[in-house]
């Protein structure tokens, strides 16, 4: 009888609950709107009975259709501070934001949906969140934003300065991103050059233990080149955890000879066990990263049934870090009376499986652990092997990531050097006594280093120097830290030291002897109209201004080089012999001259031409006047030939290097 009475008397309880709210509800304006016009009484009522469900949770009541078992835990707290958020939008015109879309609430909604059906999906109360969450059109203004900094250039004739930008940091606003803008329209063409183009890099141990923010930063950058297009490899090493353990078990230490290891058995050991944790720290930051953990995002999203009509969300392919057996190795043996042991040299790279594995949109890796066909496992440099692996897999640049931030410099200028030729490099080497054999020796003639990051970056560069020789094309040795692989691509100035193959190998100013092949090249096209014509004896007297890229005696290409006042140069006679175009001659004359007149202190270069603007504009020259030439030239400018007159501006030799990632060689 005791429970009857409680149960009629919870059933008034409730009643009266749902009534007054369903009232209330039913009045009330949310943003202009009458909740009732979207929400019926019997939404209304679902809505009361989720709040009293949560309610009598608290006294251990379970709610069925007539409100009378016991069971409670559920405030309903939220439900009341929901409805007062609701209630108090209306007073401060602000957008509503409706505690219904709480997932918690959702949640219980779908609970109690599944186990009684008492509260089935309702169209209508969608329709209510929804109103709540919307705008009053009344309250929407259309208007015109005003780029202030293109306003400013406007009254003032200049760009906005930095002083005034700091005056006033909204200068510029809601366009203020301008860097941003710049950068991106800058990168443009290098996120082109690079697309499907193989790259390898190689991470040192160090990264993980001692820089694991770096290290996780390095991954997403990685994994950012990998959306733009790169297919890559990494080759992983671990020499660091390696001498971390020899350390800390208070071992002998591992024995050296000619700059290689020798690995013994105990040493292959640890060798196998610091592999497979820097493989597996790689392969865990990575899947993070490609599959939509990292800063940018990213994922494969498709229909599900493997076909596309256009109609489907767009494949843009989750990456996958694959490893296996994509090499073997082979042991040194005895050399100079030393047992090598365990360590060796790459017998066979794989090719076409890494080429199928970037077939299917995933990143390679590689660690110093190669196997031989008899099932024997070697220790390999990985230094070594990310520059065999380059070499073997046609890569266009193979990266060396620093331990340290290392960069050169000049010793009586102070300015830094950012490039190198290849024999620039080879120089450096042969100075600082380094060595390299192609199986994986390092030999530093005894010379002694201030530090050891001094040592490993030389050891680095030499091993790029081996890729070089094998065809790949850069290396780049730079610092992992603050998106330095970013700006190494994707900039202009880049942030490490580059390293290339020398380009202009051939090309040497002209003698005497030259100017019969000379006038023979350009004859043709002084015929056509193309070029002006010039004598014999006026090519010999002018020698010493032309230049000529020459291969195994045959004229390949030349061109002329005049001086003017006020750091004015002007290019002529440029021509590629007709068996050698479309092979990038004329971009490796041109980058040669362009050079010379930067050491020469010229920083604007001029073209005449009348029939290849084309070819000039397209290298960054623009169309000017007579009357921008320098006074001399104007006086010899041919006004019946009326050729037209192009003009670059050139400002550094990084300038330079960067333009020649875009030759079509």
């Amino acid at each position: 009888m005791l429970l009857f009475r409680t149960s009629s008397i919870i059933r008034i309880a409730l009643t009266t609950i749902v009534i007054s709210m369903v009232s209330i509800l039913s009045k009330r304006r949310v943003n202009g709107l009458l909740i009732s016009e979207k929400m019926s009484l019997e939404s209304s009522f679902n809505r009361i009975r989720l709040m009293a469900h949560d309610r009598f949770n608290k006294n251990k009541v379970v709610m069925t259709n007539s409100f009378c078992h016991r069971d409670i835990r559920r405030p309903f707290r939220i439900a009341i501070r929901n409805l007062n958020t609701i209630i108090k939008a209306d007073h401060n015109n602000n957008f509503v934001h409706d505690a219904y879309n709480d997932d918690r609430n959702k949640r219980k909604m779908n609970t109690l949906d599944e186990s009684n059906n008492t509260l089935p999906n309702d169209d209508k109360a969608r329709e209510m969140i929804g109103s709540v969450l919307s705008i009053d059109p009344n309250n929407i203004d259309i208007y015109e934003r005003i780029d202030e900094h293109l306003q400013y250039q406007q009254q003032n004739g200049s760009e906005v300065d930095e002083d005034n930008k700091n005056k006033n940091n909204n200068m510029i606003a809601p366009f203020g991103n301008r860097n941003f803008i710049e950068m991106f329209r800058g990168s443009a063409n290098y996120i082109a050059s690079h697309r499907n183009k193989l790259a390898v890099f190689h991470i040192p141990g160090d990264l993980m233990d001692e820089n694991p923010t770096g290290f996780r930063d390095l991954m997403n950058d990685i994994s950012l080149s990998w959306l733009l297009g790169m297919k890559i490899v990494i080759v992983v090493g671990c020499r660091f955890q390696i001498e971390k353990r020899y350390n800390k078990e208070e071992s002998h230490g591992r024995r050296e000879h000619m700059g290689m290891v020798v690995t013994d058995e105990e040493s292959l050991r640890i060798v196998k066990e610091e592999a497979g944790y820097v493989r597996f720290e790689v392969e865990r930051q990575l899947a993070r990263a490609l599959k939509g953990g990292s800063s940018w995002g990213g994922g494969r999203r498709s229909s599900g049934n493997g076909s596309s009509n256009g109609t489907d969300d767009v494949d843009v392919g989750e990456g996958n870090v694959v490893s296996g057996n994509f090499y073997s190795a082979q042991p040194f043996g005895i050399l100079d009376g030393v047992d090598y042991k365990y360590s060796g040299f790459v017998r066979r790279m794989e090719a076409n499986k890494i080429h199928q594995v970037h077939q299917n949109r995933d990143i390679v890796l590689l660690t110093s652990l190669g196997f031989s066909p008899t099932g024997e496992v070697f220790n390999v440099n990985t230094e070594y092997l990310a520059a065999y692996a380059a070499g073997t897999l046609g890569a266009s640049k193979v990266i060396y990531f620093l331990e340290r931030d290392i960069a050169l410099r000049h010793k009586v200028h102070g300015s830094s050097i950012p490039h190198l030729r290849v024999n620039d490099g080879r120089k450096l080497l042969k100075l600082n006594g380094v060595r390299m054999e192609t199986k994986g020796f390092v030999y530093f003639d005894g010379r002694s280093f201030e530090c050891e990051t001094e040592r490993r970056f030389l050891t680095k560069m030499g091993w790029g120097m081996n890729a070089l020789k094998a065809g790949v094309k850069r290396v780049h040795l730079i610092s992992p830290n603050n998106g330095g692989l970013l700006q190494e691509l994707y900039t202009r100035d880049g942030s490490g030291t580059m390293i290339s193959g020398d380009l202009y190998d051939g090309i040497h100013r002209a003698t005497v002897d030259d100017a019969t092949s000379i006038y023979e090249v350009i004859t043709p096209l002084v015929e056509k109209g193309t070029l002006v014509g010039r004598k014999k004896a006026e090519l010999e007297r002018d020698i010493q201004q032309y230049h000529v890229y020459t291969r195994d005696g045959l004229l390949v290409a030349c061109g002329q080089l005049k001086m003017f006042e006020n750091g004015y140069a002007e290019i002529g006679c440029l021509v590629v012999n007709p068996l050698y175009r479309a092979r990038g001659r004329g971009d490796a004359m041109l980058g040669y001259l362009e050079r010379l007149c930067v050491e020469a202190g010229a920083t604007n270069l001029f073209v005449l031409s009348t029939q290849t603007m084309e070819w000039f504009i397209e290298r960054g020259f623009d169309e000017v006047r007579v009357d921008i030439l320098p006074p001399s030239r104007q006086d010899t400018y041919n006004y019946d030939r009326g050729s037209k007159i192009y003009m670059k501006k050139i400002s550094s030799l990084r300038e330079l290097d960067a333009n020649e990632l875009f030759w079509d060689r």
